[in-house]
């Protein structure tokens, strides 16, 4: 038997979580699902300074069970360990392949996330959980008095630089243009911390290594030379994907993937809409997420309350 749902989330950081609790408090029966855990990218942050009402900051795991514990007081479902595979229309339903069983939901609210941008070069996929990173807080204790690179130049990268010199020896930041973008307490911050070295204007080409990474190829983006790094972990920072694949030929994306929305995060499909990292526009902060959790459950009610009145209405004239 096909199970049926009102409201489905898929994702359960914090845009999926807020919705959740956003939805579920309006008495909207809400099933959220995760391919992982609940947290997204969030659990990853060590410390987030910036969400309202911590003034002394929160550990990204911290708020997250939080978030969880507050979605599943008013009745939200959180299911882990989901992954769903395509969303296509049967009518005015929308029907949720998973790599289980199928799920029936009269609206969705695509809060998935996105995942870290690979750099595509020789060693990056060899390495990675052997040297080649993508979370500081997950693996920066084991570089404890070792040399690193951090790659990037934006708030993800000087965050995850930061965090890392609690633990590392030496640390080289290597960005591809000649500033950097990170907001500028994080760039005061990092240009005043001894640990911290900067390599303007380059690329990796090559992470070389044996049984863990050893050294990394550098390339000047301006005059071609190539330079040899030893280092013994390379931590990436450059960006997300947004994780649309189940719905690419489903909604309308822009040309980097991410969903477009209008002001209330519908899509161009009518009972589907978009919250955090995913959606075009996005800040990609985990209070503008939340924010986003809060506008799509919203719009959501609204259009399940549309769907009431519809068949209230059908019912009055069959009736009559």
């Amino acid at each position: 038997m096909v199970e049926e749902r009102e409201l489905v989330i898929i994702g359960a950081g914090p845009a999926g979580l807020v919705a959740g609790l956003y939805a579920s408090r309006a008495r909207i029966d809400t099933l959220i699902l995760d391919k992982a855990m609940p947290g997204g990218q969030a659990i990853l942050t060590d410390v987030i300074e910036n969400f309202p009402g911590f003034p002394d900051g929160i550990s990204g795991q911290e708020l997250i069970d939080l978030m969880v514990k507050q979605a599943q007081k008013f009745g939200a479902e959180i299911r882990n360990f989901v992954e769903v595979e395509k969303i296509f229309l049967d009518g005015s339903r929308k029907v949720i392949k998973t790599d289980g069983e199928d799920i029936i939901a009269q609206a969705i609210i695509v809060a998935s996330g996105a995942g870290y941008r690979r750099l595509g070069i020789s060693g990056e996929e060899e390495f990675i959980g052997r040297g080649v990173s993508f979370c500081a807080t997950c693996d920066g204790a084991f570089f404890r008095d070792r040399n690193v690179l951090v790659v990037g130049g934006g708030d993800t990268a000087l965050t995850e630089a930061l965090f890392l010199t609690k633990f590392v020896k030496k640390l080289t930041i290597v960005h591809r243009r000649d500033q950097l973008r990170a907001v500028k307490i994080l760039q005061e911050r990092a240009f005043n911390n001894e640990k911290i070295d900067f390599l303007w204007n380059s690329v990796p080409v090559e992470i070389k290594g044996d049984r863990s990474v050893r050294s990394v190829v550098v390339q000047n983006k301006k005059d071609g030379t190539l330079r040899e790094i030893a280092a013994d972990g390379v931590f990436m920072a450059i960006g997300i994907v947004p994780n649309t694949t189940f719905v690419h030929d489903l909604v309308r994306l822009d040309p980097n993937g991410y969903l477009e929305t209008d002001d209330n995060l519908k899509t161009s499909v009518e009972g589907i809409y978009a919250a955090g990292d995913v959606r075009k526009g996005s800040l990609k902060q985990v209070v503008a997420a939340s924010s986003d959790g809060a506008v799509a459950a919203t719009s959501a009610g609204e259009y399940l309350d549309s769907l009431r009145e519809q068949k209230t209405s059908k019912r009055g004239e069959v009736n009559g």
